[in-house]
């Protein structure tokens, strides 16, 4: 009986408190991430202008490229916002249904990138294993069905954990949400019912999205190195391999972030709360951040398109 006076029914609000036990230094650690949060964005509009403004550089892996960018921009910032109203402003307070909203987004958003890096995996593949059909592989009617694709995928699989909780979940504990962001798991723990159902779909999505995606990018790359490795000319294989640097420092940084975040709200309950909650936060900051940075340095066509931009003057 105890338990059931002290629960809340369908609460119409609910309290993001940030970082848990760094309360005292939000502040200080909001401007980093603001500068962080404002430098994706300039990186990644930088770079879809450039590919938006070159005719040369509408091919695949470009456009795909662009894709990312422009879910760099709508994941960062779904999530940025209200982060700094929290740690400058003590903008605790969400909605139920907003918090359940921004969820949906930062989730949906998530894999939607996963299946953009999946989809440039597939076409350096295509380009390097098979070049003579990457042409009429990766048509523009492809990219645009990939594209599409993509996203109904993830805003598919990931709409049943809304719906999950907002139709199974009557009863909570807390309005209390241990994060800077409304995150899954966090809004799950806060239910004072059963919540296997909403574990088990969650680890679901996760697996079937991330956990596939990362193998066939793993196999497409494993793939790519045998054939790189058995080109005749070293500076075909010096080229190709160049091409796929820029591309693995990418995977490397999303998914293992992402995997860190994903299994530590499960499993890591020896890891401090702060710990976790900044590097969760750090998962869906640095990717929009270091995407632009990693591809304008390791891509010579985009390297030139900047330098042009910036540095060429009229000499008149």
């Amino acid at each position: 009986m105890f338990k059931l006076n002290v629960t809340i029914f369908m609460p119409p609000l609910l309290t993001l408190i940030g970082i848990p036990g760094l309360e005292a230094v939000q502040f200080w650690i909001g401007i980093p991430f603001c500068a962080m949060y404002i430098l994706a964005l300039f990186g990644n509009s930088l770079l879809l202008v450039i590919i938006k403004s070159e005719r040369s550089l509408h091919e695949p892996m470009y456009l795909f490229l662009a894709m990312l960018g422009a879910t760099d921009i709508a994941l960062s910032t779904c999530i940025l916002p209200k982060m700094l109203g929290i740690f400058w402003f003590h903008l605790a307070e969400i909605y139920f249904e907003v918090c359940l909203l921004q969820m949906w987004l930062i989730h949906t958003f998530q894999s939607i990138e996963s299946g953009i890096l999946l989809a440039m995996a597939l076409d350096r593949y295509v380009a390097i294993c098979d070049p003579l059909r990457h042409a009429t592989i990766f048509t523009h009617q492809r990219l645009t069905q990939i594209g599409a694709g993509v996203t109904l995928r993830a805003a598919l699989l990931v709409a049943p954990s809304l719906i999950l909780i907002r139709c199974r979940l009557r009863f909570y504990r807390t309005t209390v949400v241990s994060h800077s962001y409304c995150e899954h798991m966090a809004i799950v723990k806060l239910a004072a019912e059963d919540v296997r159902i909403n574990k088990i779909y969650g680890l679901f999505v996760a697996f079937s999205i991330l956990g596939v995606d990362l193998i066939f990018i793993t196999l497409s790359y494993i793939r790519i190195f045998v054939t790189v490795f058995n080109l005749p000319q070293k500076e075909a294989r010096s080229k190709a391999f160049n091409t796929c640097i820029a591309h693995i420092c990418v995977f490397l940084e999303f998914y293992l972030l992402a995997f860190f975040s994903f299994f530590t709200h499960r499993f890591g309950f020896h890891i401090p709360s702060y710990i976790h909650i900044l590097l969760s936060n750090l998962y869906l900051l640095v990717p929009p951040l270091l995407n632009p940075l990693v591809y304008g340095v390791k891509t010579k066509q985009i390297r030139y398109r900047v330098s042009r931009m910036f540095y060429s003057r009229d000499p008149s």
